[in-house]
């Protein structure tokens, strides 16, 4: 059976976030012919993420602002008629922008003019001992639990890291119920008070802050800045966090007492790292911005890319939060638009300006945040020998730095002599922490790099690729003549 060739379209968009769903309502909009994917059952994200199908919200609850502008944008996007393949992976993009996917029914491919990724972040956690238990999660899996599938992580949690989510979530926790042991905040009352000039410009989400703080003051949650978790131990049906004071760099601070909490789950995280895999396969240039999450691909104002056809929205581009992100993906539509001859100079001129404007306030706010949860040099540099940092294939630490010591002076080194990032996530969890700790030995991030980007993107089966192909269908060629 011979391979159905790609079916032509002017503009993908990979993820259907506030960013990658605007920006497709956009170019359409502007009068290109658009497909927009996503992973998800359907549109809005981490941030908008809707009910899993079949789940409803139970009556009486008034829906959060979040829940509301999500249904908002789903609305729009169905009454849009954009073609959207929504439970669809996408697990290789090649040098033509030629875009495969596998979804329900199979395999398809598609060759876009132009693709536009906006992908968003993955959460990062600095590994401590036990951060492999079950029952320890991340900040962004609390929040999935809460609010798409109204669960409580526990019925005692502790909440820590770093950023806007650790009072998100210990909210969250509570207004669903549950109880919160503490929560354990990497940065300091006076880190927090750095950001408000730019608080300022949102006071809708000053105002929702103040709430949380007040929530958690009324229930008596024991709040303590600079602290993180040292440890976390089985204790029966539950855990024994270890707490410790740190110092401005994350670093354990000498002598400090011990502090510890008894819990039957822990939610943890650690900042967000802007997910690059489709923009490193693809070999666009990169540069490494810790205030903007770690490793972006570099883009003009607009998300364009140094690959032709390609651009980057949203915290894809650099942690700019959620609000930004709507904009910013309007942004680089427009600009896909005027690339692709749909948009005049004039128009493309004014809608960028108009659009920027916009951009600009939610985004100071955003990169704020983005400072907070910056990694922590102290903290990295604290990780235990004995401590896995690559979960997946089990890679600690120890054999990190050893690799290091033996001549290892890059990711790609470090990959090939101890298996680090080359599980099913390929490197989304442990790349950025095993950066760090490469970087130590070699001077710079910038030194050791980050993985090179590979096909699968993510994880698939052959049966899954290969469908309905058999050796019949092997081109044989003639034999060469003699």
């Amino acid at each position: 059976m011979a391979e159905a060739p790609p079916s032509p379209i002017d503009l993908l968009v990979i993820g259907a976030g506030p960013a990658g769903a605007r920006a497709a309502l956009r170019a359409q909009a502007c009068g290109l012919d658009v497909l927009l994917v996503d992973e998800n059952s359907d549109a809005g994200g981490q941030v908008w993420r809707p009910l899993p199908p079949g789940f409803t919200r139970a009556a009486g609850i008034r829906p959060s602002d979040e829940a509301v502008q999500g249904d908002a944008l789903r609305d729009e996007l169905s009454r849009s008629g954009i073609r959207c393949l929504f439970g669809h992976k996408v697990w290789n993009v090649g040098s033509s922008l030629r875009t495969d996917l596998i979804g329900p029914k199979g395999v398809t491919s598609w060759q876009p003019r132009a693709l536009l990724v906006a992908t968003g972040t993955t959460e990062r956690v600095i590994p401590f001992a036990g951060w492999t238990l079950p029952g320890v999660i991340g900040l962004a899996a609390a929040t999935i639990l809460l609010k798409s599938q109204n669960m409580l992580p526990g019925r005692r949690t502790v909440v820590a890291g770093s950023g806007p989510l650790l009072l998100a979530v210990a909210s969250g926790i509570l207004k669903a119920g549950g109880e919160v042991a503490a929560v354990l905040d990497l940065s300091s009352r006076a880190d927090w008070l750095q950001t408000l000039p730019s608080l300022t410009g949102r006071p809708d989400l000053l105002w929702q802050g103040v709430q949380w703080k007040a929530l958690l003051r009324k229930a008596r949650v024991p709040l303590l800045y600079r602290h993180g978790i040292a440890s976390v131990e089985a204790l029966g049906d539950g855990f024994l966090v270890h707490a410790r004071q740190v110092d401005m760099t994350g670093a354990p601070v000498a002598h400090a007492a011990p502090v510890a909490f008894e819990a039957d789950a822990v939610a943890v995280g650690h900042g967000l790292v802007p997910g690059t895999d489709v923009t490193r396969l693809l070999r666009a240039r990169h540069r490494y911005e810790a205030a903007r999450g770690g490793w972006i691909a570099e883009t003009d104002a607009q998300g364009r890319t140094s690959v032709a056809g390609l651009y980057v929205a949203g915290d894809g581009a650099g942690i700019a939060g959620a609000a930004a992100a709507g904009a910013h993906g309007e942004l680089a539509a427009v600009a896909c638009a005027h690339d692709l001859g749909r948009l005049t100079a004039e128009a493309h001129s004014r809608e960028r300006d108009r659009l920027l404007a916009q951009w600009h306030k939610p985004a100071r706010f955003g990169r704020a945040m983005a400072g907070l949860m910056a990694l922590r040099e102290g903290a990295v540099a604290s990780i235990a020998p004995d401590t896995v940092v690559c979960r997946c294939e089990d890679v600690t630490r120890a054999e990190i730095d050893a690799a290091a010591r033996d001549g290892a002076r890059d990711m790609n080194q470090l990959k090939a002599w101890t298996r680090c990032g080359m599980g099913p996530c390929q490197g989304r969890t442990c790349g950025d922490i095993a950066g760090a700790l490469l970087a130590a030995h070699a001077g710079s991030r910038e030194a050791v790099g980050c993985f090179t980007g590979r096909a699968p993107l993510r994880p698939v089966s052959l049966a899954e690729v290969a469908g309905n192909y058999t050796y019949a269908d092997i081109p044989i060629p003639k034999a060469a003549p003699l």
